[in-house]
């Protein structure tokens, strides 16, 4: 398990990849996603496995029930043993320590911190997400709580790049109405939708300027689960947390 970390002033950003777990084929081997057929304690396992490689409590990680939406939850802290994880594709908190994950299988993890104010957020961006405006709608959350776009740190993890998610060009036109900067043509010449170059258009139209994106394209790295790839496959996280 080497999962790509960052840090800056007190926030911390990390992205799994698929190695280091007990999960079986088709799953191998970290799988952290719980809705796509995996051995539940195998899921359980890996979750613990993860945090704790990250320094952090499994039972303080917060997990969403991601639905391709552009709902936002503001969470105080854990959910308790027999909450309802709520049915939302993005999570702010302003509770230190407490960190956020998202699941992404090709879709753009999308994890921002505004270290002064103490505020963190996660969202999941997939093309529904990113037309619907779950990007701004966590901005939006995490301001009312205090933060300054300014001053928000913000990481994409990896995600399928512009170059391999070949869509019918009637859908790349209805992305392309809402988000222009999602215009993108496969390696092949066809019509294509980059989700990652949309999020972070979004996140620039809002004021943030320190962003960085991760180099990997989840189809092209077997390293990385990939949903339009394999189909049945596992989840990777992305995990943003503040000391």
């Amino acid at each position: 398990m080497t999962p790509e970390q960052h840090h800056v002033g007190g926030a911390h950003f990390a992205f799994t990849d698929r190695w280091g777990g007990v999960s079986a084929v088709p799953y191998e081997e970290l799988n952290l996603g719980g809705a796509v057929g995996d051995d539940p304690a195998a899921v359980l396992a890996n979750r613990a496995l993860a945090a704790n490689s990250l320094g952090l409590d499994p039972d303080h990680v917060v997990w969403m029930n991601q639905v391709h939406g552009r709902d936002v939850a503001v969470v105080p802290g854990p959910w308790g043993a027999d909450s309802e994880v709520p049915a939302v594709d993005a999570v702010v908190t302003s509770r230190r320590g407490l960190a956020l994950a998202v699941l992404t299988a090709d879709c753009t993890p999308v994890l921002l911190a505004d270290p002064v104010a103490g505020i963190a957020g996660a969202a999941h961006a997939g093309r529904p997400g990113l037309v619907a405006g779950v990007v701004p709608a966590v901005l939006e959350a995490m301001v009312s709580l205090g933060a300054e776009p300014g001053r928000i740190v913000a990481r994409t993890g990896p995600a399928i790049c512009g170059r391999c998610y070949e869509v019918p060009a009637e859908m790349r036109e209805a992305v392309v109405e809402a988000v222009p900067a999602a215009r993108a043509e496969t390696s092949w010449g066809t019509p294509a939708v980059d989700v990652v170059a949309g999020v972070h258009a979004q996140l620039a139209e809002a004021g943030v300027v320190d962003v960085r994106r991760s180099p990997v394209c989840t189809l092209e790295s077997r390293d990385h689960y990939s949903y339009r790839r394999d189909r049945v496959t596992g989840r990777l996280a992305g995990y943003v947390w503040l000391d």
